[in-house]
């Protein structure tokens, strides 16, 4: 198995140019669903310390909804890009990469692709979130049922057949129709939270999984949680280091160095 540099490894350097902070959400900021303590407190200190925090999930609009409000985070991009929420004059704002016409003609394809797959691939059922999604379907692979390595690639290839883009999250394959993804969230959500061009270098990434990969790959500045081992041997971008810890403890190392760094 490849070897990862430890966080601690680093240097100051490197957080210096820092503006803030993109993170994904389920094991990474959460463990079951619910944040953990030290992810919270994490996400506090750098609110308190004017450091934006955008989160980008594959998680529903729906799921996302109550978080957007709660957490103090900028923004939170569900659905892999598909979908922005974020606090707006005393309420939330929802607004979407796709334009209303195609997302209904998408809706009609995905449901199609579900259908497909449900009847298809041995054991696959849909994420017990499915009825919050508004631009993408998932399986659930390891949060409420488990399928293996080849019903995984099954589910990812049936998805493909259907058009879709699919990836692999910590617990779900998700699969929508279109471009966008977590590289085109952080531009979009960058842009329209902070009124800042996005720039790469000024922001760090923090993930668990496979469907990090590209914005490992982008951004010159990624952080894997320590969970993320399971998943290194599917992945051709790794993270650029790794943390010491599990999912929002983790997270929670991040957010330390990060304001270590700035003093």
């Amino acid at each position: 198995m490849r070897t990862i540099p430890p966080l601690s490894d680093c240097p100051r350097a490197a957080w210096l140019p820092l503006r803030g902070v993109l993170t994904d959400i389920d094991d990474t900021l959460t463990a079951e669903g619910a944040i953990a303590p030290a992810a919270l407190e994490a996400l506090q200190r750098l609110q308190a310390a004017g450091v934006p925090v955008i989160a980008i999930t594959g998680r529903p609009a729906g799921w996302s909804e109550p978080f957007a409000m709660a957490w103090p985070v900028r923004g939170i991009v569900a659905e892999n890009g598909g979908v922005l929420l974020h606090r707006e004059g005393g309420g939330l704002a929802t607004e979407f990469a796709q334009d209303d016409d195609t997302r209904l003609a998408n809706f009609a394809r995905l449901q199609a692709c579900a259908r497909d797959i449900v009847a298809t691939v041995p054991g696959a059922m849909l994420a017990r979130d499915s009825a919050g999604r508004l631009t993408d379907i998932a399986v659930d692979h390891s949060e409420f049922t488990t399928l293996d390595d080849d019903a995984i690639a099954a589910v990812c290839d049936r998805m493909r057949a259907h058009g879709l883009v699919a990836t692999v999250s910590s617990i779900h394959v998700n699969g929508w129709i279109g471009d966008h993804s977590k590289w085109t969230a952080a531009q979009w959500a960058v842009k329209r939270l902070t009124g800042l061009d996005f720039d790469p270098v000024e922001w760090v990434y923090v993930g668990d999984s496979t469907n990090d990969q590209l914005m490992f790959e982008r951004m010159p500045l990624s952080v894997g949680v320590a969970n993320i081992a399971r998943f290194l041997p599917m992945l051709d971008h790794p993270p650029a280091y790794v943390t010491a810890t599990e999912r929002g403890d983790g997270f929670a190392e991040v957010a330390r160095a990060l304001l270590l760094a700035r003093g």
